[in-house]
Parts: C-alpha cells; structure tokens; sequence
C-alpha cells in the first residue's frame, strides 16, 4: 500500500471524509491555512485561481457551517488539479498536518457490516473488509461476546435462529492498529404461516419484502393489545405504526403492545415499513374494544331464557353479540384507468394524477391495483378481461375511469384514446356492460367510479337493452351529475380533478362506501369553483355496511386467491436491478422502477470506472418501435426532464433517466442497448470511446398479458353488441339537435372556433381545459367578469372548420386562484 493516495487522482474525486479533515485544518490555520494555499495555486498559471476566485472563497465565512477551503478546492478540482499537484503545493506550503490528511491511514474499512432482516431457518451474511500495511485479523462479536469460530471478513450463519439475533460488530487488528466497524442489527422473523407455491419471502437484492401482517382483534377494556408485523431487507427496515391515519407517538417497532387498553383505542391500525429507498404498509386492520359489562339482580325476579339470553346469561356473548357483524371480502380488485393522450379530441392532464394517487391508496386498502394510462378500444377490452379474471365470489371489485365520456338512457361510456370524431357506441365501452359481466363473477361489492362526462351524445341515437340482475351491492359514484359536465381547472402543474381531490382525502375511512362518497359529495358542495356546476352524484342498491377497508378473508376461495394473486403479480413483475461490467474496467448500474402497471422507468448509475478515465456516462437506446419513445426525452439528468413526476421523489438521484409508456403495445421481449462513452486523461484529444452491451429484460409488468391483441375473449365485446344495444343498434348522422349557445356581455355570440357550444368552461385565472369528455375542438376561451346562460335553437348542428362538437368535460384543481375567480365570475340562474 502507499504512502499517500493516487497522486493522478483528481482532487474533485476524493472522499468527503478525507476533503472535510483537510478543509478543517486549512481554515483554521492562520499562516499556512487556505490563503497562501491560493496565492502558491495561483502564481501556477495551470490553474489560474485569480484574486476575485480568493475573494468568492473568502464570502464563504459568512455562510451558516461556510468553508474558504472547501471552495477553493473545488475551484482546483474543476480545473483538472490532481492530488499530486495538492501534495506539491502543501509541501511548499509546509503545513504537515494537512500532508497527513492525504495519506492514507494504516488500517481502513472499506466495507461496513449492513443490518438486516431475514426469515428463521434463511442465511446469514455479515461483511466486513478492511486493508493495511500487513495482514489484517477480523473477530466478530454479538454485544460484548466473542462469536465462536469467526475469525474471517464473512461471518456466515446457516440456518440462523431467533436467538441469533441481536447487534453485531467486528474488530479489526493490523499490526499495532486496531479498528472496529459500525454496529449491524439482526432482526430474525418467526413466519409460521404456509405460503403458496412460487411466493416466498426471500429478499431479492436487498429489497424490502413484508412477511408478517397485523391480525384483527377484539378485546375488552383493560386488556393489553398486541399486535405485530414483519418484513425482510437490507437494511433493517424501519417501522411507524398508524391508528385511523395518523402516526401513533413511540410506536417505531415491529410490535405494538398498549397495555391497559381504554376505550378510546378502538379503531384501525396499520404499519408503514420503510428504507432508505423504499416504502411499503402493512395490512389494515380492526381492533374492536367494548366495555366489560356486568349485570346485577338484586331480589327475586321471574326470568324467561330468553331475558337470560338478553341480557348476556353470564357470559361474555352479551360483548360478542353487541359488535357489529364484520364483513369480509374474498379479495380485492381494482381496474383504475387514464385517458388523456387523445389522437383526435383535447389532450387532458389531470387523469394521470388522479390514477396514481389513487394507486397508491387502494393498495394501502390491500387491493390488487391495475392501473393503465392511454387505451386505445381493443386494449380498453382487453383490459376489462384480464380484470373480470381475477373477480370470484365475494371479490370487492373497483373500476375507475378519467377520461372523455357520455351517457346515453342511463348508460355509461368510456371513450378511448383512438376513438373517432364523432365516437359512436360502438367505439366506446358501456359500463353497465362491464357490471353485467361482473354480476356473473357473484361479486360482493361492485364499485364504479366514473370521473367523466355525462352530456347526452348527439351522434348515438342507439337504444340500450342491457339486463342486469338485482343485486344489492352495486355502487355508483358520479363525479358529476346526469346531463352534465365534469371540470377541469387549469394550472401550470399537474393537480388532481375536482373529484378526485376530494374523495382521496375520505378514500381510507373506515365507512360504508355510500357513507365516504356522500362526505365526498359534501366535501365538494363547499368548493366555490364549481358549486352550482358540478355536483357528486351516488347511485347505490347497497343493502349491508360494506366498506373499501373490509378485511380480507379468502375462506373456501384460498386457493383461487393464491391463483388469481400470481395472475396479479405476473403482470406487476419488475425486471431485477442489474450490473453491467465493461471491458474498460466501468460499473454499470441499471435499474427498474413502475410509474403505473404500462408505464417503466429506466435508471443508469456510474457505480465504478477506472481512476484514468475522465469522463464516463452511459445511456440507453435501440427501443422497440412498439413504444414510440421520443429521443429527446430519454437519458435526461432529473426524472422530471423525461415526463417521470410522480415519482421523483422515490427514485435514486445522480442518475440518467428515461420513461418508457405503453408497455401494452409491445409484441416482443423489450431488448435494448446500454451504450457507455468515455473519454481518458492520456488521450490528446477529447473524443469520447464507446462501449455497448444488449439487455433483454422479457416482457416487463403489463406487457407479458399482450393488451395489444386483437380482441379474443370477447366477453366484453359480447355483451356491449346485444340486439339494441348501444354498440349494435344503428348511429344516425347528425340531424337538427337542441343546441346550447354561450352568450356574454351583452348576449353576443362568442367565437365558435375558440369555445365548444356544448361545453361551459371555468375561468381559474388561466385557461380552463377539457378533462374528462370528447370533443372535436380544442376549446380554450378566457371568460372573466362575464355573465353567461344557455339558450336553444333547433337550426343545426354548428361546427367550426369543418369540425363536429361532442360534449367535453373537465377536472383539475387550482387552489390560490380560486378567490379569484370566485370574485370575478357571475352566472345568470338557469
């Protein structure tokens, strides 16, 4: 080893640790600190460090933890100054203990011990690696002893067992030196429990896995709750638990004890399990607490059985039979979907947010989520199949929608992205069509949440003629009311729909669904910027307190469960993280994460390159055609450059990004080429030297159920296509129609090539825009200060350029404007 570190070694390379001991030295020494370090760089016209770069340094002492020193030698470092150049310059300097912080100490750890959790009965590995002067010795210690027999950089114990856990530290000795690593916790988990075939709780590449999820409980008051939870990983998972949404004070272990519980304890506790990287939640569950009832009779009395039953017969049935009856779900699904890349009606924005917020709350809810982005009709369809497929007796089933619409004789139909100008039925899907098929499956709650348009489609004159049973777990929930249309405020980011604001803020509770939604529906009756225009609509033939937070209990279905999971999980699959090795000697990192079930982000990460190489970067390229990636939006240095803003946040930073949308469309194993360019400081000139390596990573989350096939199952297509159905009964031309005309002012007409006249638009300081509906115009028209009703006229149908007008809707939030527009807009009472 050395004397000192790689004298080619730029000095903007070097270890934060080794840079903040030298920054320290340098700023407190007076005479032989960082200004005659600058003024010695500076006669060296190599670096040209000039006296207003002293000055820039100098303004560092005025910043909160502020170091001269750190800036300088960054200076240095961006104008190719090495270690070697530093060494000289200190040693010129004389300020030895600066020299010693360059040299290398004589015994260093270079890889740490990592906590971990793992399975009872599973592997155990422990690292710890260390270089200096001479041979290095390891022992292991757990607390305070000596561990038997591990006298190697690994300790390895196979199987481990609940005793074997605990807190882990190696010594390392090197001749006189001698250094201890950090502490590595060891959380050992008991899963008793079977598990299917081809699930397991391995942790791959350290990933957080959960294992062990809370039970339901129901106690009496002045009993102590327990309550426990699990998950594998590296690092040792963190853990917050959670009672009704809110963090409970302390509680940061994987068990929960409260003891002497009180009354106010009732309620729904979950987990959330975290790392440095990742986060996941615990199943939700119940705990019921009921008071301890005693009955005394004093004197003689005369009692049939049925008033000893009454009044609890001694016993604790009077506790039991004075709970509620809990309901349970076999298990739960849910089909979300956004439409807003149309190819020939307004573009939204809003759907996107709306799907991944409510992504991330039905899985806290423990359902199955699909959630897609931009269907065309067949994907649309086929969609719907893979979705009726995981649906059997007693399965909570959830289908949401954003997106252009219209509703016809209480039918329902969501347009997909490709659908022609004007649509008809039969280039649409009739929700009710898709409740029918549900009803077949013996289903125990049908939710429909429908974020879209419901104006009358003028060109679909077809009569509907679809049979549903009588059952009595449907719900409906509108986002806007029959004959109307839904809105979307326009601002400069992306905000949530009108609807879906709301409802995520009442999507966990614990209620009966009709009971969330009618909330929803006050919540939005007090939202000036649409009160009197958008209106919560709920339709429901739900007879029993079903609620979205029912716990899941498969019961005979266990088996069709554990099936439907894997059908479920099959199309959610991540490829692994993967390291790619260069002949040049460079480390590759590629990684995976899911925006939505089509919709995967690449990331790419230097994590090695070797020490002559000046500049290294790589990039992905060769896609499929099938996806239509946009060169331009690919390997950008934020997520937020290539279209990736929901999920910034959770992604690695100092990475290249690229997105990658419509997985369903792709036909082929996604095979792509990881291209790696650098440049070398030996080399005269600077061009670059590229490396390239092909990656296959199969067909990734929804791509492996081929959405793009033409329509095969056609149990979807089936039922829309009954005789006098909407998707089989005749679409008439455009006759003479009722048409709606905006007036303003004084009652002029607006310009009909800026506004739709069947759409009404909200003015929230910008441009309101159409969300949830079809159109065939780009609408945007600013109306402020303006007084606006609606008239008829039965002369025509009114187009502009040429183009048919369909009913269009909206939905996107705006909060610091909404005063605004309160104070400026006026309407007419219709």
């Amino acid at each position: 080893m050395s004397d000192s570190l790689e004298r080619s070694t730029k000095i903007n390379l070097l270890k934060e640790s080794i840079v903040k001991k030298l920054c320290e030295v340098l700023d407190k020494s007076s005479n032989k600190g960082w200004r005659k370090l600058g003024e010695i760089v500076g006669s060296d016209r190599r670096f040209k460090v000039s006296s207003d770069d002293m000055e820039m340094c100098s303004l560092r002492v005025l910043e909160v933890e502020g170091s001269p020193s750190l800036m300088l030698l960054r200076l240095m470092g961006e104008r190719g100054c090495t270690t070697g150049h530093l060494i000289d310059y200190l040693q010129t300097l004389g300020n030895w203990d600066a020299l010693q912080c360059l040299k290398p100490p004589a015994l260093q750890i270079l890889i740490q011990p990592q906590s971990v959790a793992l399975i009872c009965g599973h592997n155990l590995r422990l690292s710890c690696h260390a270089v200096g002067k001479s041979p290095v010795q390891y022992q292991w210690f757990k607390s305070r002893e000596e561990v038997p027999n591990s006298l190697s950089p690994e300790l390895l114990i196979s199987p481990v067992q609940l005793k074997d856990a605990g807190f882990y530290i190696c010594r390392v000795n090197c001749g006189d030196a001698c250094e201890f690593s950090q502490w590595a916790q060891v959380d050992v988990l008991n899963v008793t429990m079977s598990y299917a075939p081809g699930q397991s709780y391995q942790s791959i590449d350290g990933r957080l896995k959960l294992a062990i999820h809370p039970q339901s409980q129901r106690l009496h008051v002045g009993e102590t709750l327990h309550l426990k939870c699990g998950a594998v990983g590296r690092p040792i998972p963190r853990y917050q638990w959670h009672r009704n949404g809110v963090p409970i004070p302390n509680a940061t272990k994987r068990k929960l004890t409260i003891p002497q519980v009180i009354l106010d304890h009732h309620g729904r506790y979950r987990c959330e399990i975290s790392s440095s990287t990742e986060r996941m939640w615990t199943n939700e569950v119940n705990v019921v607490i009921a008071p301890r009832i005693s009955v005394q009779i004093s004197g003689a009395m005369e009692c049939s059985e049925d008033d000893i039953y009454a009044i609890g017969g001694g016993s604790c049935e009077l506790f039991l039979n004075s709970l509620p009856e809990q309901l349970y779900a076999t298990d739960k699904v849910a089909l979300l979907i956004g439409n807003l890349s149309y190819q020939n009606h307004p573009q939204l924005k809003a759907p996107m947010v709306d799907v991944y917020d409510l992504t991330n709350l039905l899985r806290q809810l423990n359902f199955k989520v699909v959630s897609l982005l931009d269907l065309t009709e067949s994907e649309m369809r086929n969609a719907v199949d893979e979705f009726l497929l995981l649906l059997h007796k007693g399965v909570y089933g959830l289908l949401y929608y954003a997106g252009h619409g219209y509703e016809n004789y209480g039918n329902s139909f969501m347009v997909p992205v490709d659908a022609p100008n004007p649509y008809h039925s039969a280039n649409c899907l009739c929700v009710q069509s898709i409740l029918k098929l549900m009803q077949e499956k013996e289903t125990g709650l049908n939710v429909f949440l429908l974020d879209m348009c419901r104006k009358r489609n003028i060109h679909d004159e077809s009569t509907p003629n679809i049979i549903l049973r009588v059952t009595a777990n449907i719900v409906f929930g509108y986002a806007t009311c029959q004959d109307a249309e839904a809105f979307e405020l326009s601002s400069t980011g992306f905000t949530n729909g009108v609807f879906v604001k709301f409802l995520k803020k009442r999507l966990l509770d614990d209620e009966k669904i009709t009971v969330v939604l009618d909330r929803v529906a006050e919540d939005m009756g007090q939202f000036d910027a649409t009160k009197g225009k958008q209106a919560l609509e709920i339709r429901s033939s739900l007879s029993e307190r079903r609620a979205l937070t029912d716990p899941i209990l498969p019961g005979d279905s266990a088996d069709l469960v554990h099936a439907h999971s894997r059908q479920w999980a099959k199309a959610h699959e991540l490829p692994e993280s993967m390291c790619l090795n260069f002949d040049c000697g460079a480390q590759i990192k590629l990684g995976f994460a899911a925006e939505f079930s089509n919709v995967l982000v690449i990331y790419t990460h230097i994590i090695k390159k070797p020490e002559d190489m000046s500049f290294c970067q790589a990039h992905v390229t060769d896609f499929s055609l099938d996806l239509d990636v946009d060169p331009k939006e690919m390997n950008r240095e934020t997520p937020e450059e290539t279209g990736i803003y929901l999920l910034s946040s959770s992604l690695p930073q100092h990475c290249l990004y690229t997105r990658l949308s419509s997985l369903q469309k792709l036909r082929e194993e996604l095979v792509f080429t990881v291209c790696l360019q650098g440049t070398f400081a030996a080399m005269d000139d600077d061009h670059p030297i590229f490396w390239n390596k092909s990656v296959n990573i199969g067909k990734p989350l929804i791509a492996r159920l081929d959405l793009h096939r033409a329509v095969r199952r056609n149990s979807c297509l089936q039922t829309c296509m009954m005789p006098h159905s909407p998707s089989q009964s005749p679409c008439h031309s455009p006759g003479p129609e009722h048409q709606h005309y905006l007036h303003h002012g004084s009652h002029q007409a607006q310009d009909y090539n800026r506004l739709s006249p069947q759409h009404r638009f909200l003015n929230i300081g910008e441009h309101a825009q159409g969300a949830v509906g079809g159109c065939s115009l780009s609408c945007y028209e600013q109306l402020s200060q303006c007084d606006f009703d609606r008239t008829y006229e039965s002369d025509g149908l009114l187009s502009s350029q040429g183009k048919l007008s369909i009913p269009i809707e909206a939905t996107e939030d705006i909060n610091e404007l909404q005063t605004v527009f309160i104070n400026s807009l006026h309407l007419q009472p219709q």
